[in-house]
């Protein structure tokens, strides 16, 4: 069979000739004429790919966003005085005391230079490896690293510790929307892209409540931050030992019947998006880097999440600064955490049902985010103010900002080799917004509000906004220009399917807006 299907491969756009190794995995399956399947088992093959995949990627995904927000609610109980992250100077004129909390800036912001160390050799590694013993083993790893946070002793150790924590962490975020790219269609995509990424709301409440929690243990042999971090790391440890029975792609996926995994396969012939290709191809890379939308995602997901690595890292040190207790600073990351849910979710299930509705909704939700940041900074920070926090609570319109992004960059890039550049290219993108961001948080100018901080984000998220309707503009041209080359062949349509061909090198490809 597959001698036969080499010999059928088609004169592929730009007239390179490809062997049946070279091609989707899924063309071993499905062939390279289309097949008509029964609506009713590809519904049965959907429902259960969601129950495996979606569930275990929320909760994937937010122990990866639980164990760096730690470190937000972590130095409230102890951490900053136990690890040395604070440091009290006094001013030029030697008179006044000032706490310096640049070691905790970076503290936060080493974690993504491991991130950004890690993500292109873990993408490819998981291309080119089987999925479920790549990933389980890495997690694993990544939970034992974890608990070693609570065996610090200085500040120096803790930055060793987080930059191996972001280096193999940073398996998950590119692995998922690899996974999510391979298994469901483009329209597919928005809705399970937010699912998982809506753990970062989900987990910022999950997250609160547990440290709330654990801030009113007293007794035992360790700090209470330390109890949080073995908690994180043991949780991690079970995810991974469930991530070895991750299938690779729907033609491996051993939890659907052969029946359901022929569906699962065929129905995404028409997104013309692909399934799976071990084969590490550098032109795919080339192109990536030649294509002007690569730098649009990465300048629109760098943006935005500067505003993650202020909340991340700062949020309840900062909302201890509007006269609220520590306590206090913890609960109101409840707020935040369940409006950066809903608005994820929303604009996930948005972007499946309406058409070309997904950039305009990305700019809309960078409007309020801009809001908050502004209502922050020019309010009054008096004892318990309250606008301060309605301010920083409409924030967290920031995660269906980023959702979106995420989105809209997987969705409209094809060829295997491209995904993995691409998904690894948005979250060094989400590690410079997370470096950046911190970096703002200059504890010399509380007493004005943290101007830099503030101003630094309104800039940011006006980048984003010009650069998703810049992306706009370019797909809109591209698309026009596909409609009016392409010829009209549903054969050949079919054909190309599954020939690991790119969103450029494929006429058919359409991109989604």
């Amino acid at each position: 069979m597959n001698q036969d299907l080499e010999a059928a491969s088609p004169t592929i756009p730009n007239g390179h000739d490809r062997t049946l190794s070279e091609k989707d995995e899924a063309i071993a399956m499905v062939g390279e004429q289309g097949h008509a399947v029964d609506p009713a088992v590809v519904a049965r093959a959907v429902r259960k790919i969601d129950w495996f995949l979606i569930p275990a990627m929320i909760f994937g995904y937010g122990i990866v966003y639980y164990d760096k927000a730690i470190l937000g609610s972590a130095v409230l109980f102890g951490m900053t005085t136990d690890l040395q992250l604070t440091v009290v100077v006094t001013d030029h004129h030697g008179t006044t005391a000032v706490v310096d909390t640049s070691r905790l800036s970076w503290a936060t912001s080493i974690f993504y230079f491991g991130m950004l160390a890690g993500l292109y050799l873990m993408s490819f590694a998981l291309q080119r490896f089987d999925v479920g013993r790549v990933l389980g083993a890495v997690v694993v790893v990544w939970g034992a690293v974890c608990m070693l946070t609570a065996a610090c002793t200085s500040y120096r150790g803790l930055y060793a510790q987080r930059f191996c924590l972001g280096f193999v962490e940073s398996i998950v975020p590119t692995g998922f929307m690899c996974l999510v790219s391979g298994f469901y269609t483009q329209r597919e995509q928005a809705l399970r892209q937010s699912w998982w990424f809506s753990s970062t709301g989900l987990f910022t409440i999950i997250g609160g409540a547990l440290n709330y929690g654990f801030a009113q243990i007293e007794g035992g042999g360790l700090r209470s931050w330390q109890y949080i971090y073995l908690l994180a790391g043991a949780l991690t440890v079970v995810f991974g030992v469930f991530c070895f029975a991750m299938p690779n792609s729907p033609v491996t996926a051993w939890f659907l019947t052969e029946e359901e995994r022929f569906a699962a396969v065929e129905r995404l012939r028409y997104s013309q998006t692909g399934v799976r290709c071990t084969k590490i191809k550098m032109g795919q890379v080339k192109e990536s880097l030649l294509d002007v939308k690569t730098y649009l995602i990465f300048v629109m997901m760098a943006s935005a999440y500067t505003m993650n690595g202020a909340v991340s890292g700062f949020g309840p040190l900062i909302v201890s600064t509007f006269g609220w207790d520590t306590l206090h600073s913890i609960v109101f990351q409840f707020p935040l955490g369940a409006l950066c849910f809903i608005v994820i979710l929303v604009t996930g299930y948005l972007g499946s049902k309406v058409p070309n509705i997904r950039l305009i909704m990305l700019i809309l939700t960078c409007l309020p985010v801009i809001a908050g940041c502004a209502i922050i900074w020019k309010s009054e920070w008096t004892y318990r103010a309250a606008a301060p926090v309605v301010g920083y609570s409409i924030t967290g319109f920031f995660g269906g900002t980023v959702s979106l992004i995420i989105t809209v960059g997987m969705s409209n890039v094809a060829g295997h080799t491209k995904k993995s550049f691409m998904a690894a290219t948005i979250f060094a993108a989400y590690c410079l917004g997370n470096i950046v961001g911190p970096q703002l948080v200059k504890s010399q100018t509380r007493p004005e509000h943290y101007p830099e901080l503030w101003l630094g984000l309104i800039i940011c998220y006006i980048i984003c906004i010009g650069a998703s309707a810049t992306l706009y503009v370019v797909m809109v041209a591209a698309n026009k220009k596909k409609a009016a080359a392409a010829p009209d062949d549903e054969a050949e349509r079919a054909k190309l399917a599954f020939q690991d061909l790119t969103d450029m090198e494929n006429p058919y490809f359409r991109y989604v807006l």
